[in-house]
């Protein structure tokens, strides 16, 4: 078995995916770890430069060649042909840090020689924006204890627009194999699923305060790019609805408490975006359909949907008429430009 698998979907990535895999080679030295390139049908040199990292790097390297299937069918075949104790998605237009990523495999490694590997790995990760060469680092130093292995009880608060990521995450393969996690075809903003599905079923965890995952942010065909997001809203509320299905709060709370708090806050975000996104869009189809949202969400609990209906950020996408829609509107730039999240 090799240490950890990282899994690289890879669309039409050929421009800029170099930089992606080479940075995760420099962690190969001592060949317990696997890169799996997911070529997911594209349409430029994407599939044949895979391939040549296969060649060059036998044992280390695979490519999966797949009909186009979106960014989850290419994180649900990582996952299907994965080899690693641990499993860390990196989307192919991101890097790492290389001392940082040497830290975590060292870390890595002393969870493999233990009889009880934790569960998650955490890491820091970093907004590189393109747009004004500026950085932000996400760190999660007041919400976790460092140095040691910790449960959901020994987590503290989480501040506004902080949210355990994908790129933040590594978590054990065979943990995510065991909830069932199984990502939609076609469907972009996954990552959502990748990160929340799981955590209730993570008993143990540990932080380790290094700068890890680098995300990218500029191009102007990004998912997270606004213009694009307006296209895909429909989308995203698939997403959130998936997200609303996949655990029952109030079940997760009489369990973890600390959990369930964190669950919900993320899941109001989810709630946010997608409204705040369909008056984006601004026609009758979409001001309908984020009433419809709000409505299941009330259908799969009525608890957390009264809670989140007056919780500060949400309530302010649910005001009605044109003057409440056009103050969500101006309240969801201002925090865009305060916190820089795409």
């Amino acid at each position: 078995m090799k240490l950890i698998t990282f899994a690289v979907p890879c669309y039409n990535s050929a421009a800029y995916m170099h930089h992606c895999v080479d940075t995760l080679l420099e962690g190969s030295l001592d060949y317990d770890i696997e890169i799996i390139l997911i070529n997911d049908g594209s349409k430029d040199n994407t599939g044949a430069i895979a391939d040549r990292y296969a060649a060059a790097n036998p044992g280390v390297v695979r490519v999966v060649h797949q009909e186009n299937g979106g960014h989850g069918e290419g994180v649900n075949q990582g996952l299907r042909h994965a080899d690693g104790l641990y499993y860390k998605v990196v989307d192919s237009d991101d890097w790492v840090d290389v001392p940082a990523l040497l830290r975590t495999l060292e870390k890595l490694r002393e969870f493999a020689a233990s009889e009880h590997p934790v569960d998650m790995l955490v890491c820091n990760f970093v907004y590189e924006h393109a747009e004004d060469q500026t950085q932000r680092v996400m760190r999660y130093a007041n919400v976790f204890p460092t140095g040691r292995i910790f449960t959901w009880s020994d987590i503290g608060f989480f501040r506004p627009s902080q949210y355990l990521l994908m790129h933040s995450v590594i978590y054990r393969t065979q943990l995510l194999r065991d909830c069932g996690l199984q990502l939609p075809k076609h469907t972009f903003y996954v990552d959502n699923i990748f990160v929340y599905q799981p955590l209730p079923y993570v008993a143990s965890i540990y932080y380790l305060d290094v700068d890890l995952y680098r995300y990218y942010i500029g191009r102007s065909d990004q998912s997270v790019n606004e213009q694009v997001m307006i296209t895909r809203v429909d989308q995203q509320v698939r997403v959130t609805r998936i997200m609303i299905e996949s655990h029952d709060l109030d079940a997760v709370r009489s369990v973890h408490k600390k959990l369930a708090r964190y669950m919900f806050s993320y899941l109001s975000m989810m709630m946010t975006i997608s409204s705040i996104f369909l008056i984006l869009t601004n026609t009758p189809e979409s001001l309908g359909k984020r009433t419809e949202l709000w409505e299941y969400l009330r259908t799969v609990s009525g608890r957390v949907y009264h809670k989140m209906k007056y919780r500060a950020v949400s309530a302010l996408t649910i005001f009605p008429g044109y003057q409440g829609r056009r103050l969500s509107v101006g309240i969801y730039r201002l925090t865009r430009r305060i916190y820089k999240f795409n």
